[in-house]
Order: C-alpha cells, then sequence, then structure tokens
C-alpha cells in the first residue's frame, strides 16, 4: 500500500471535510476557525460561492489550453484585469503555478535584463524550496539542509528585525543599511549586483514587516546603481497586509518586478511575475514557459477572486480586521510573560515566545499552538526556531471571528501555561 512521505509533518491534527468561509470542518463535524487560511491562500474564504462558481463554469468548457500552444479567454482576461490593480507601469506578465516557480522567474528575468550574475537577498527571507529559490532562502535551516551546494551568485544582507537585535527600528534600519552599502563593495560589488529580492513582511522567517524606511533605502540604492528591485508579494499580496500590496506601505516605493501567488486565486495553483513591457522584454527567448502555467481553471479562479476583493470591500477589511487581530493578540500578551513580542501588518499577526532571558522559546510556541488547535483554533508556527505562533484568517473574516479567535487563543495560553 503506497503512503504518504514520512518527510511529511502536519501542523495540526485535523482531517478536514470540507471549507465554508472561515471555518474548516473534519470527518467528524467538528468545526475549526481557521486562522491559517491554507498559508496564506484562500484569502476569499474556503469554497467562496462567486469562486465555485466561476471554476465549476470553466471546467465544463476548458480545463488546460496550454498558453504557449493555445491561447485562452480567462488568461487574456486575467492579465487584462490584472492591469486594474497592479501598480503603475508594472503592465507585463508572466504565469506560472507556485511561488517559487515564479522567484526564479524573476531571478532568471533580472539576471537576463541587467547581464549581471548577483542577486542580494536578506536574512530571514522564505523564497520557496525549489534549488533556486532555497538558495535566496534562510527563514529556517530546514530549507536548505542537506541539499548542498546552493545555487551561486546570492549574498545576503541583514534585515532590519528590530526585536532580534534589541534596537529601535531607526537604529535597526540605519545599522541594517550601512551593512548593505558595505556588502556592496565588499562580496557583492554593486555592478555586479542584479536585484535586492525582498519580502514586505518575513513570513516563514517570523512574521516581521519590513520598515518603510528600509524598503525606501533600497529602492534609493537599486536606483543610483541599476539595481533592479524585487518584491516577493507572495504571501503579502491581494491585500492581506490591509493594501492590496505590501510594499504599498511604503510610499513612492514601486519594485521593479512583482511576484505574486498564494491568494491570486483563493486556493487553486496560479503565481506570476509582474514587470514593465520594457523590462520583460529583455527576457531571453524560450526562458519563459510551462506546461500547466496560467490553466484556465486557474485563471477562471483568479478573476473571480479580484471582482470579491473589490465587491466586498476586503482590502479595507483586512487593515481594519488586522488592527483588531493586533490588538487583541496585545492585550492577551500582557497576561502571559512567555510572549516577548506580538507584531503584524493587516492579516498577518505573529506571537512571538521568549524564555526569560529572551532566549527563542520553541516548546511554550509548540504546546500554544497545539491547545489552540484543541480549543477550535488553526494557526501555524514560522521563525528560525519556530518559536512565533502566526495568524492568518481569510479576508473575509470578520471581527466577531477575530474576537472568538482571540479568546480560543487565550484558552489555549492558559492552558498551555
Amino acid at each position: 500500500m503506497a503512503q504518504l512521505s514520512p518527510a511529511l509533518t502536519q501542523a495540526t491534527p485535523v482531517l478536514a471535510a470540507r471549507g465554508e468561509g472561515v471555518h474548516l470542518i473534519d470527518t467528524e463535524g467538528r468545526r475549526y476557525l481557521d486562522f491559517t487560511a491554507g498559508i496564506g491562500v484562500t484569502s476569499t474564504g474556503h469554497c467562496h460561492p462567486r469562486v465555485v462558481a466561476a471554476a465549476q463554469e470553466q471546467v465544463a468548457t476548458l480545463i488546460h489550453g496550454q498558453y504557449t500552444t493555445v491561447m485562452h479567454q480567462p488568461l487574456l482576461r486575467l492579465t487584462e484585469r490584472l492591469g486594474d490593480v497592479l501598480p503603475a507601469g508594472l503592465d507585463s506578465l508572466f504565469f506560472a503555478n507556485s511561488g517559487s516557480e515564479a522567484v526564479e522567474a524573476s531571478v532568471r528575468l533580472a539576471r537576463q535584463a541587467t547581464g549581471r550574475p548577483l542577486i542580494v537577498a536578506f536574512e530571514g527571507g522564505f523564497h520557496g524550496r525549489t534549488m533556486g529559490a532555497a538558495a535566496l532562502t534562510t527563514s529556517g535551516a530546514k530549507i536548505r539542509a542537506g541539499i548542498g551546494p546552493m545555487m551561486g551568485g546570492v549574498e545576503f544582507a541583514p534585515f532590519p528585525y528590530a526585536f532580534r537585535y534589541g534596537w529601535s527600528e531607526e537604529e535597526t534600519v540605519a545599522f541594517c543599511l550601512r551593512e548593505l552599502d558595505r556588502l556592496l563593495v565588499t562580496a557583492a560589488p554593486a555592478a555586479d549586483v542584479a536585484a535586492f529580492v525582498i519580502e514586505p513582511v518575513l513570513g516563514e522567517g517570523g512574521y516581521v514587516p519590513t520598515p518603510p524606511a528600509f524598503l525606501a533605502g533600497l529602492r534609493e540604492r537599486a536606483d543610483a546603481r541599476g539595481i533592479l528591485l524585487i518584491a516577493d508579494e507572495v504571501q503579502t499580496g491581494f491585500g492581506r497586509t490591509g493594501r492590496f500590496w505590501g510594499h504599498e506601505h511604503t510610499p513612492g516605493v514601486r519594485p521593479d518586478i512583482l511576484i505574486t501567488a498564494k491568494g491570486l486565486a483563493s486556493g487553486f495553483p496560479l503565481s506570476g511575475i509582474a514587470a514593465s513591457t520594457e523590462l520583460m522584454s529583455k527576457a531571453w527567448p524560450g526562458s519563459q514557459g510551462g506546461t500547466y502555467g496560467g490553466n484556465a481553471v486557474a485563471c477562471a479562479a483568479a478573476l473571480a477572486t479580484i471582482d470579491v476583493i473589490e465587491d466586498e470591500g476586503l482590502v479595507a477589511n483586512a487593515a481594519e480586521q488586522g488592527v483588531r487581530l493586533l490588538e487583541g493578540a496585545r492585550k492577551v500578551a500582557a497576561d502571559h510573560a512567555g510572549i516577548a513580542d506580538v507584531r503584524g501588518l493587516g492579516l498577518m499577526v505573529g506571537n512571538e515566545f521568549c524564555t526569560a532571558d529572551g532566549s527563542p522559546d520553541t516548546a511554550a510556541a509548540t504546546r500554544a499552538h497545539a491547545a489552540a488547535a484543541e480549543a477550535g483554533l488553526l494557526l501555524l508556527t514560522c521563525g528560525p526556531y519556530t518559536n512565533v505562533v502566526r495568524m492568518i484568517p481569510p479576508l473575509i473574516v470578520t471581527s466577531e471571528q477575530v474576537d472568538d479567535a482571540i479568546g480560543m487563543w487565550a484558552e489555549a495560553l492558559r492552558s498551555a501555561t
């Protein structure tokens, strides 16, 4: 009898039978508040009726039209529709299946367009598990362990994680920009750097928002040295941070390449990169393609997702409920000394557990995470030490559901401690 790989681990004990909005229901009928959203994927909730209807209609019409062989209407309509929500000037798109594929497509484009070999990534970033994407990833050793040597041409600079350094955000940003400047005259000569790649909020690395001053500093340095700025919006895009794109929290900064996936199609596999037509035209012939990229059903789901986000005001809802969730989590943490920091942006909230001496407390985070599932609240962990419990509800979450989740979280912490 075949079985799943023993290397796969399950974050919760739930055997899901169906999903409804913010809830998952197991095979025994128990309902759980799902504040994992498939790791930020089910942006419109589980089985939103409009997404379901769009996918069902498309399945009955055309399931797969391989888009370097034939063209199909869902892909053309999605390309046009994304033009309404993408930053001005990013008017050319390439579609793939996963975030990792899109990350690697962005690196390929940056190197071909600039003729430069190096990519500068930032400590704690997660960009995927395939070999090229993993080479950019330092969110945790498990992504890189046992598969080296990694792809060459990647250098890392410090990320402004103020809580880790124990400094103010201003001091941390200044330090990290100085270290980046030093890197550009040492291990990564600026004339050889094709791109900076960064997440507007560290995802797997611990749910740490990128300070606007740091992102602005990257844009300034990129412009001065002919370097491209790549925003990995796989997790932060499509409204999750309370803006349609996470980088929009830094006024005046626009990336040269934007990567999107996860919430793009409400659970159907679809990813892409966006750039200006001028930049995208510098990709070498044959460098972009793939069998399943731009799948017709996934594109139909993505079109419905955009409509739902706009018609139901989900970006504004993410901003409003994100403030409520962050404030609620901070109130709970005030009664639990083991939670040393609560941070986030929109519907991305992280609770970092530390011991009395400030060391990462993986055991406490693990207990709290398991207790939350027992209470009926599904959460995930992250961070290099797996000591951050993160909350990622879908964008449709209501204030009542946020309050319910905070109540369950408080109950879980009482049980775990």
